[in-house]
């Protein structure tokens, strides 16, 4: 009965062993594509690889992170973060259909998965306008997938769930489907968060493109401490002024109303000193004014 803790012992090594990508990428010769291959938290720090061949036995590397690439034709790239590593071919020939996804394993067989290319002169079997999109939190992107052949559409997340009907959400992003035009269906995902970043796919029967979303984050709006405080307002500590109104010469009302009170006071002594009624103390006023 030994065959059971050995059965157990591959089941929980088989958790490991597995790598998601695409399956058939339809692509136009002369062009170039990047392919997304997902691996467990497990393979973070494991060197990666792509290996060309229809058979694992026999293909050869084409290009591995641990080694700088001889050519332009391929490249590769880790995102430890998202657990997604990125293979990018140029320069596509009708030769270049069979690849293989791989993690080294140093004692042990590689982890690995197939995908092909479905290599053709003209207009791909199922292209999009850009395979990298940017966009900003909160907001929305749109992604027109144009298919030749009509059969099951769909838009997924790599690794997580997919949406087939007019309407669905992935991971709380709204997902919405319009096939109303012939021979294309555009995805819009509104609501975007920075969560929504990564790799995405549009889906026509066994065919699938890679789309690769960013959403930026919006800057922040909250003042450093340092704004604060140059932005405070500060308790007045002033001590209240009295206000000269001035006139129109410049002198204050006050002066000029003084001014005004002595000269009719002056004609009026005048006035009374002409008519004989203060003949002794008027012109002693007057002197003073």
């Amino acid at each position: 009965m030994s065959f059971i803790p050995h059965l157990i012992l591959a089941g929980l090594i088989g958790i490991h062993c597995q790598i998601i990508t695409v399956s058939r990428v339809s692509v136009k010769a002369g062009g170039s594509i990047s392919i997304p291959c997902l691996y467990d938290q497990y393979y973070r720090n494991h060197v990666k690889f792509l290996c060309q061949g229809y058979y694992w036995h026999s293909c050869s590397y084409a290009v591995k992170t641990n080694q700088k690439s001889g050519s332009e034709k391929f490249s590769i790239s880790d995102d430890t973060n998202q657990r997604i590593f990125t293979v990018t071919i140029n320069d596509i020939t009708h030769k270049d259909t069979d690849f293989w996804c791989a993690v080294e394993i140093v004692s042990g067989t590689d982890v690995r998965q197939y995908f092909q290319l479905s290599v053709t002169t003209g207009k791909s079997n199922l292209y999009v306008d850009q395979q990298e999109i940017t966009a900003s939190e909160g907001g929305s992107v749109t992604i027109n997938c144009h298919y030749k052949y009509s059969a099951e559409r769909k838009w997924c997340r790599l690794g997580r769930t997919c949406v087939t009907n007019q309407f669905g959400s992935i991971d709380g992003t709204a997902v919405t489907i319009d096939a109303s035009v012939s021979n294309v269906f555009t995805v819009t995902m509104s609501k975007l968060r920075t969560e929504s970043s990564g790799w995405y796919w549009c889906a026509a029967g066994d065919l699938q493109m890679p789309v690769h979303v960013t959403v930026n984050e919006l800057p922040s709006t909250t003042m450093s401490p340092s704004t604060a405080r140059t932005l405070s307002v500060e308790p007045s500590t002033a001590q209240p002024t009295k206000t000269a109104i001035t006139g129109a010469g410049g002198e204050s009302l006050q002066d000029e109303h003084k001014r005004l009170l002595l000269f009719t006071t002056s004609m009026h002594l005048n006035l009374i000193y002409n008519l004989g009624l203060c003949k002794n103390i008027c012109p002693f006023i007057l002197d003073e004014m």
